[in-house]
């Protein structure tokens, strides 16, 4: 089900709207659980740095995770996103609240997922993305694999790649050094 170079960076051209799993996309999928039982998980830096910069560019930004962890709650809240959804059984029924919240068809959505979870959502995305190392089942319906492991800049090389395909990457405003 894999697009070509050229298929993704038409779609990329028009998509405004992104959405996130976090688990194996954001974050390696790797938790590391303390004494007390708390779940630490690791985020890539350069993700950030693009998600809060395509939600100051006017770019539709959403999580949507299985996970329940407040520490990724607050890493969200702090880089602007405002549709955040945690501990979703049923990601479809948060999808379908996101189109409704951003006024957007799924058509024109990019969804990044790697494992059975995301599947349903994944199937009904304009623009279905994947880590590298997403599940096999993932793999076979995705339109773009990612050269890159979740939580190594997946986030990052899907939203720079479309905010430059559509212009909106070099801003001196939000790029002033």
């Amino acid at each position: 089900m894999a697009l070509t170079e050229n298929e993704i960076q038409l779609k990329l051209q028009k998509i405004k709207t992104f959405i996130f799993d976090i688990d194996g996309v954001l974050t390696s999928g790797t938790v590391l659980v303390t004494e007390e039982g708390h779940m630490l998980r690791s985020v890539n830096i350069k993700d950030g740095y693009a998600l809060q910069h395509a939600v100051k560019q006017g770019y539709n930004i959403a999580i949507i995770s299985g996970g329940k962890s407040e520490g990724m709650l607050q890493r969200f809240k702090g880089l602007g996103i405002t549709e955040i959804y945690l501990g979703q059984k049923n990601k479809v029924a948060a999808f379908e609240k996101i189109l409704k919240d951003f006024n957007v068809l799924p058509e024109n959505v990019a969804y990044t997922g790697d494992d059975m979870p995301d599947y349903p959502v994944l199937k009904i995305s304009g623009l279905a993305c994947c880590p590298a190392d997403a599940s096999n089942d993932i793999k076979e319906i995705c339109h773009y694999i990612s050269p890159i492991k979740g939580g190594e800049g997946v986030g990052r090389t899907l939203l720079e790649t479309a905010m430059k395909l559509q212009g909106t990457w070099w801003n001196e405003e939000t790029h002033s050094w």
